[in-house]
Formats: structure tokens, sequence, C-alpha cells
């Protein structure tokens, strides 16, 4: 190990090390001076440390500390709600959406031999249309502010008589942003990888369709992951955009709060801590799936080449058989 490390830099010997070690306690102790200075002292001058201000988010004696903690709940259980939602409605269009991309890109490039030849240009030309309107829509709805994406979703909708809860609203325009993103990420992925992959799936018989959905897309779902979990917590930070619709998700309760309370730095430190809890835990998963899947290809690799020593093992004690009779 300290073999391979000493090839990709140069290990630092003690004094190296010293200094780094004084470099970082001055720094740090440089840091918490300034925060100190900056940041605590004029916070502490202006009283925002005291209890008045703190009580109703954490001295459960305080009066409101239950219908503050009751509305913050509620903005929650609202926010995951349309967190979650998205989440899935964006992976199953975006995938869904990846997928058409690719065929159409494989489908402009068919010859289509054996058809004839009106009905072969025709089939090239539609799938180039198809194409080409595709890329235009990823194009403008990934351009698009996802704030005006929920507004337009918001408004339009009504205007062509379909009504639905702010909820859905949220969640459509949510979706309609991040499946967009989420189909360029495995797209990319999908066509990152070794061509050798798909000619050998031809060879062996498989249609394009077989080959996206049996090799490449697996395969671009693990290599891609950290970048879809970073999208997914994208969707989840996103859903604090529901105001312009009225939607009563963390955040606006917690300008509601403001409101009563008249205590905005408070409040929004409480919920800058849920929201970093719930990206945290969201960012421990796909850590724990990432492990738990290199580790299944580790463990598919190493026992991959038991099968054909088992096969000419029998192999040879067949033909052992074979000439002994």
């Amino acid at each position: 190990m300290s073999q391979q490390t000493s090839v990709l830099y140069d290990v630092p010997g003690p004094r190296q090390r010293r200094i780094t070690l004084i470099g970082s306690i001055v720094a740090t102790v440089l840091l918490a001076v300034g925060a100190y200075f900056l940041i605590y002292r004029p916070l502490d001058d202006k009283g925002q440390f005291s209890m008045e201000l703190w009580g109703p988010l954490v001295d459960p004696s305080h009066e409101n500390f239950s219908q503050v903690w009751d509305r913050i709940g509620f903005g929650l259980k609202n926010t995951l709600t349309a967190a979650v939602l998205a989440i899935v409605a964006s992976l199953v269009v975006g995938t869904l959406l990846g997928l058409l991309r690719i065929q159409l890109k494989s489908l402009t490039r068919r010859r289509f031999t054996g058809l004839a030849t009106p009905l072969a240009y025709l089939l090239r030309g539609l799938s180039g249309t198809l194409s080409a309107v595709t890329r235009v829509c990823v194009e403008v709805f990934r351009g698009l502010p996802v704030v005006l994406t929920i507004f337009f979703v918001a408004r339009g909708f009504p205007e062509f008589g379909i009504s639905f809860d702010s909820l859905w609203y949220l969640v459509i325009g949510l979706t309609v942003y991040n499946s967009v993103v989420i189909a360029e990420i495995l797209r990319s992925g999908m066509e990152g990888l070794p061509g050798g992959q798909a000619e050998a799936a031809a060879a062996i018989g498989l249609s394009p369709a077989q080959t996206t959905r049996m090799i490449l897309l697996p395969q671009a779902f693990r290599i891609m992951l950290p970048a879809l979990i970073s999208q997914l917590v994208v969707v989840l930070k996103d859903t604090s955009l529901g105001f312009i619709i009225s939607y009563e998700e963390t955040l606006n309760i917690g300008k509601q709060l403001i409101g009563v309370l008249d205590n905005p730095i408070q409040v929004y430190v409480v919920i800058a801590a849920l929201f970093i809890l719930f990206n945290y835990s969201l960012s421990k998963l796909a850590q724990y799936v990432q492990r738990r899947l290199s580790r299944g290809r580790k463990s598919a690799g190493t026992s991959a080449p038991q099968p054909p020593a088992t096969a000419l093992v029998s192999q040879a004690e067949g033909g052992g058989g074979g000439g002994g009779n």
C-alpha cells in the first residue's frame, strides 16, 4: 500500500508533517477568532442569542414551542411528500427520455435495409425529426429556471381547464426540469461506455433496444450514480420554490413563523439545519448504495472465472474416460 501511495505522490517527511500540522492549527485558530469577532460578537451585541428569540424553537417549556414545531413538522411533511413524488417521477421520466434519445440516435444511423426505398427514407426522416424535437425540448426545459417552470405549470394548466392541488403543480414543475437533466446524465453515461460493448452485443444477436436496456443502462446508472444523487439533492432543495404557488412547504412555513415571532435568523438557522440533515442523509444513502454495487461487482468478478474452470475439469475428466473406453 505504501509503494502504491508513493507512486502517486511524494510521501511527506517528518519536517513537512510538522509544518502541515502547525499550519492547520494556526488556520483553525484564525478562523475561530475571526468567527468570534465578525459573527458572534455583532450578533450577541444585538441580542440574537437571547432566549426570547430562541425559546419558541429550543425551549420545550415555552408557550409557543409545541405550536411552532407542529407547523414546522407540517411543512417538513409537505416538503418530503413533494420531494419523494418529484424524485420518483423525475427518475422514471428521465430514464425513459434518456432511452428514447439513445434509440432515436441509433435509428437515424440505421439504413433500414430490406425495406422499400421510400419507406426507408420516411423512417429515417421521422427518426431524425423526433430526435431533433426531443433535443430541442431537453435544451428548452434545461435552460429554463425551475421557478419559471413551476410558475408556468401552475398558471398554464388552469387555462386549459386542468386544475390540481398546489402539491401537484410543484411536483410537475420539478419533474419537467429534473427529468431532462437526469435524461442527459444517463445518456452521457451510456454514450461514454466503450463502443466494443455495443458491438459485442450486436454480434451475439441483441437488438439495439436490448443492448441499451440490458447492458448500457445498468452500467450508466452505476457509473453516474454520484451525479444522479446530486441531482436528487437538488430536487429536495428546490421544493422550497413552492412558495411562489402558495404551497406550504418548510420555507413557506418559516416565513409565516417569522411574521409572528419576529426572529428570522433563528428560524432560518433551524430550517437550514433540517435541510442539511436530510440532504446529508440522502448523500450517505447514496454512498451506501454505491458501496453495495461496487462490492457486488467485485464479488461477481472474482467468482466469474470459477464456472469455466469447473467446465474444463469436467471436460478433462470426460476426455479421460473416453480414452479409457
